[in-house]
């Protein structure tokens, strides 16, 4: 059964039952959280105690309502649930995303309180996020995001872009959903939907994907799973969302040992290495297995929504580093073409004898921006059709001002044919202002040259995934 989650992701009126006012409590977060959210719908605290929270009138129970709300959030004790449960029903509330846990995942009187609930919810027709999840926030607008926070994580994600554009997660784990929104604001990735969803009695990752595929500011998904659950419908779901946009999936519990740990934390049963593998491929998801591979994935599609081609130049300055970062390459998947004649004439023409003109090219460490920019110029001109995406290298040597050749490059990147990419590399005074030239170009730029190619690698995997989907 499908159901309409737009009440949980752009609710128009939100309850909350155990509001506090300390943010530092369950019930006190979420309020706080919803309100930085910049949430502009009616907020109702509900708590016994009644008074006033944040200049807001406090209803000591759902009953109390005049009328039903869009969403409930529940933020009690475990043991008070069912009967906050049965004012929603008894008061015509239909949406509720219940945060804490003590159901399926407890003891022998968490699995009653389950069963029980599960009862109340096929009886009435009520629909439950979670429980025992850490709840849902989805920003939109453009630079300065609103929208809608229910959670108790610690914190909020950037928001989308200035496009409007956003990623977004679904995770099984609470905690891995809390370090996306930590790493998203420390690395600067517009994410703007963060879901944890606990022990999705009726709302599952197939859901939500169903949800965010037709969602036309989310640009790309990532998955947190342990176990997909009814793999038929999930590979559906996988599929329709694949042929949109790219899905990311971080699959767990790959080993024999996370394995058994992912039963222990989810209740299912996980997929080994290789058979997560074949799944995610049959799901034409883009697999990856490291949460450092996923973050390099929403960095990736953040900036190349479709992904890119499969054939890589490489353009540096120093030799060492471009050839790992080509071993990188190749190992992830991506193919490095020669240098087409015309391309190989023109700059060995123009370089110095001891510049090494192949793929990756070698331009010397005391390249500066006139060699930089002629090789650009270059790819651009007769590498157009050779080469699907420019990886530049740039090591820093002490003789050589660093500013005239980021910003001759980010000039050019601003027109460019094809994808491009950046890493710096050595001591790098005014490091800060050299990467936003770069980033304020569109550029995404990289300490790290192997992260630049695994990021190229991921991004290749996609399209022909996406025209597999469809």
């Amino acid at each position: 059964m499908t159901h309409d989650l737009s009440p949980f992701y752009r609710p128009r009126s939100v309850a909350v039952v155990g509001a506090g006012d300390r943010p530092t409590s369950s019930g006190g977060a979420v309020l706080h959280l919803l309100e930085q959210s910049g949430f502009v719908g009616e907020i109702v605290p509900v708590n016994p105690k009644g008074g006033t929270i944040r200049n807001l009138l406090v209803r000591t129970s759902l009953r109390e309502l005049a009328k039903p709300v869009d969403l409930c959030v529940i933020v009690i004790r475990p043991d008070l649930i069912l009967d906050a449960v049965r004012d929603a029903i008894a008061t015509g509330h239909k949406n509720l995303l219940i945060l804490p846990g003590g159901f399926a995942e407890g003891a022998e009187e968490g699995k009653k309180r389950d069963a029980e609930l599960r009862a109340l919810a096929a009886d009435s027709g009520i629909v439950i996020a979670g429980p025992n999840c850490a709840g849902i926030i989805h920003l939109t607008g453009k630079g300065q995001p609103t929208g809608m926070a229910a959670t108790f994580l610690r914190g909020l994600p950037p928001g989308p872009d200035l496009q409007g554009r956003s990623i977004a997660m679904v995770s099984q784990s609470g905690a891995l959903a809390e370090e996306i929104v930590a790493k998203s604001n420390e690395i600067g990735i517009p994410v703007g939907t963060v879901v944890s969803v606990g022990n999705a009695m009726q709302i599952g990752v197939a859901d939500h994907l169903r949800h965010l595929a037709d969602d036309d500011g989310i640009g790309a998904i990532l998955l947190y799973i342990e176990s997909p659950g009814d793999q038929e419908a999930f590979r559906k779901a996988a599929r329709a969302a694949a042929a949109k946009k790219p899905v990311v999936a971080l699959i767990g519990g790959r080993t024999a040992v996370g394995g058994a740990a992912a039963l222990a934390h989810t209740g299912s049963a996980a997929l080994d290495d290789k058979a997560a593998a074949a799944f995610a491929r049959d799901c034409c998801m883009v697999r990856v297995t490291s949460l450092s591979r996923m973050l390099l994935a929403a960095r990736g599609f953040a900036r190349f929504p479709l992904g890119i081609g499969g054939r890589a130049l490489i353009l540096s300055n120093s030799g060492g580093p471009g050839v790992l970062c080509a071993d990188q390459c190749l190992i992830d998947g991506m193919a490095m073409p020669p240098l087409p004649a015309a391309m190989a004439k023109r700059l060995r023409d123009a370089l110095p004898q001891e510049a090494t003109v192949s793929n990756p090219i070698d331009l010397l460490a005391d390249a500066r921006e006139d060699r930089f920019g002629l090789a650009f110029e270059s790819a651009m001109a007769e590498g157009a059709g050779t080469y699907d995406a420019v990886l530049m290298i740039h090591v820093v040597p002490f003789m050589v001002d660093p500013v005239p050749v980021v910003a001759r490059l980010a000039d050019l990147a601003r027109t460019a044919k094809v994808p491009v990419m950046h890493a710096m590399m050595g001591t790098l005074p005014g490091k800060d202002q050299l990467f936003a030239t770069m980033t304020q170009a569109g550029v995404p730029i990289f300490n790290d040259i192997e992260a630049m190619a695994e990021t190229a690698g991921i991004l290749a995997a996609y399209p022909p995934l996406r025209a597999a989907a469809r």
